[in-house]
C-alpha cells in the first residue's frame, strides 16, 4: 500500500500534461517540469523577484482540439495555454516594470525555450520584499509552491483518474513481455537518446520501466503507435527536440507495421545544462 500511495503521489504531483505546439505535434511536457523551466528563466532574468503559486492550462477548453496520434492518459488537448502566476518583489522597481520584465521574460521561456502555444501571462503582485537578501535562493523559496502545485496536480488527477487508470491499463495489457521487459534496451530507446537535445529517457507515468513503449493497435484501427518520455536538456527548444525525436522513432519502428505508425512524446524534465544524465 505504501508503494501504491507514493506512486499515486508522484503521478499526481506531475500536475497536468500539457500540449507542446499543436494538435499535429504530437507532445507534451508535464507541468512541473514547465513549471520549473519558467522559475528558473524568471529567476536568471529577475533576481530580485520571487515566482509564487504558478499555473497552467488551457485559455478556452472550448477551441481545445484533440492531438493527430493517440494521447497520454490525462493529456490536455491541444489549443492555447493561459499562464497565471502570483510574484513578490523588492521595492528597488516599480512594480508594474518588474510586471512586465516578469511577463516577457516567461513568454520568451515558455513559447520559444519550451514551444508551450501560450495565449495569455497573468501576473499578480502579492507580496514587497525588503530587499536583495530577502528573496533567497529558489529551491529554499519555492516550498510553499510545490504544495500549492501537487494540490493543482491532484485536482487534475482527480478529474481525469478514470480514464487515466483505464487507458493505462488497456495499452499495457496490449504489450507482449518481451516488449515490457526490454523495450527501453531496444533500438527505438537506442534512437531516442541519440537525438541532440535529448538529456536522458525519464519514464514517469505507466511505472518507470516504460520509457519507450510500442504496441500495436486494434484490428479495427490497425497501425502501430509509440509512447516516448524523455527529460530534455535546457536551452534547447523542447517542442523541436520532441519533433525530432518522433520522426526518429517512426522510421525506428515502421519496419513490418500492421499500419500507420504514431509517436507521441512526453516531456517529463528539463534538465539544467551540466547534470549528469542517469
Amino acid at each position: 500500500m505504501d508503494r501504491l500511495t507514493q506512486a499515486v503521489r508522484q503521478q499526481l504531483g506531475l500536475g497536468r500534461l500539457l500540449p507542446l505546439g499543436g494538435a499535429a505535434d504530437g507532445a507534451w511536457i508535464t507541468e512541473h517540469a514547465a513549471v520549473g523551466a519558467l522559475r528558473r528563466a524568471a529567476s536568471a532574468a529577475l533576481p530580485g523577484a520571487r515566482l509564487g503559486t504558478v499555473r497552467l492550462g488551457l485559455a478556452d477548453p472550448a477551441t481545445a482540439v484533440p492531438a493527430a496520434v493517440p494521447a497520454p492518459p490525462s493529456a490536455l488537448p491541444a489549443g492555447p495555454l493561459r499562464l497565471t502566476a502570483d510574484f513578490a518583489a523588492t521595492v528597488d522597481e516599480p512594480l508594474p516594470a518588474v510586471a512586465g520584465r516578469l511577463r516577457a521574460a516567461l513568454w520568451s521561456a515558455g513559447a520559444e525555450t519550451l514551444g508551450l502555444d501560450l495565449d495569455a501571462v497573468d501576473l499578480r503582485a502579492t507580496a514587497l520584499l525588503d530587499g536583495p537578501e530577502a528573496v533567497g535562493s529558489t529551491e529554499a523559496m519555492t516550498a510553499p509552491e510545490r504544495q500549492a502545485d501537487a494540490e493543482s496536480g491532484a485536482e487534475a488527477g482527480t478529474e481525469s483518474g478514470a480514464e487515466a487508470g483505464t487507458e493505462s491499463g488497456a495499452e499495457a495489457g496490449t504489450e507482449s513481455g518481451a516488449e515490457a521487459g526490454t523495450e527501453d534496451d531496444g533500438s527505438a530507446a537506442r534512437v531516442v537518446r541519440a537525438v541532440p537535445g535529448v538529456a536522458r529517457l525519464a519514464p514517469v507515468l505507466g511505472g518507470p520501466a516504460h520509457a519507450v513503449r510500442t504496441r500495436d493497435r486494434t484490428d479495427e484501427e490497425p497501425g502501430r503507435h509509440t509512447q516516448v518520455q524523455i527529460a530534455v536538456t535546457e536551452g534547447r527548444c523542447a517542442l523541436d527536440v520532441t519533433a525530432a525525436v518522433r520522426e526518429a522513432v517512426a522510421v525506428a519502428t515502421a519496419d513490418g507495421a500492421p499500419g500507420p505508425v504514431t509517436v507521441a512524446v512526453v516531456v517529463t524534465a528539463v534538465d539544467p545544462v551540466g547534470r549528469a544524465a542517469r
